[in-house]
């Protein structure tokens, strides 16, 4: 089974842009469904290869996401976990 990879970019910029709450959004999306087992969470602190104006940024399955909201990142998780699990 394949287990999605999230990697938050928690860097100066990024992190004070909105990752410190997209963390905790990903946390409890998947506490509260059971989902903590099935996905790789990787935090990291990088300059998301250059990326940093376009922050915060956030990187599921190889594909960048920028400028991530807190309701763009449960718009993500929800397209990452279908609620037909």
């Amino acid at each position: 089974m394949h287990k999605p990879k999230i990697r938050i970019c928690i860097g100066s910029s990024c992190f004070t842009r909105g990752n410190d709450k997209n963390v905790d959004i990903v946390e409890k999306f998947l506490a509260d469904r059971g989902l903590k087992d099935d996905v790789d969470l990787e935090l990291e602190g990088c300059l998301c290869l250059g990326k940093c104006a376009d922050g915060p940024v956030v990187v599921i399955d190889d594909k960048f996401y920028y400028r991530v909201t807190g309701g763009v990142m449960l718009d993500l998780l929800k397209q990452t976990f279908p609620e037909s699990r």
